[in-house]
């Protein structure tokens, strides 16, 4: 989808190896998608001088920003869930092929199958879960 680099946010030298890819200086945006500890400290640990952190990740429980570096660095640092603002962007970025969403369905539920939806995404690493496609009918 246009990456250049690839990085497995749980491996032990996820940190080393996003410095290294930028000569030390850490990189401009940092999205957290996933709402664990884990992802945001990474995002925090890896962030350049002046960069921004998207949170969009839905967290359950606290996590710590580390005001003692991130001030310092001047970041910028936002939250919230999507919205529908974007919809008419991603659309026309389909329909123009800049965008191919088939990438990112890993699952096709019928609508009664909610329940399964659910335990799916609460165990999404283990599913290895990124979207889904429901189908009413």
């Amino acid at each position: 989808m246009g990456a250049t680099h690839t990085v497995n946010s749980s491996s032990p030298d996820a940190v080393d190896t996003v410095m290294g890819l930028s000569d030390g200086k850490g990189v401009e945006v940092a999205i957290e998608a996933v709402g664990i500890m884990a992802t945001i400290e990474l995002c925090q640990a890896i962030e350049a001088a002046g960069g921004h952190i998207a949170n969009v990740g839905v967290h359950g429980k606290p996590v710590t920003l580390h005001m003692e570096k991130l001030w310092t660095h001047s970041i910028t640092l936002t939250t919230g869930l999507v919205d529908t603002r974007t919809i008419p962007m991603l659309l026309k970025m389909v329909v123009s092929g800049k965008l191919e969403p088939q990438q990112l369905i890993t699952r096709h539920f019928s609508l009664n199958q909610v329940a399964a939806i659910y335990d799916t995404f609460r165990n999404a690493a283990k599913e290895k879960a990124l979207g889904v496609i429901i189908t009413v009918y």
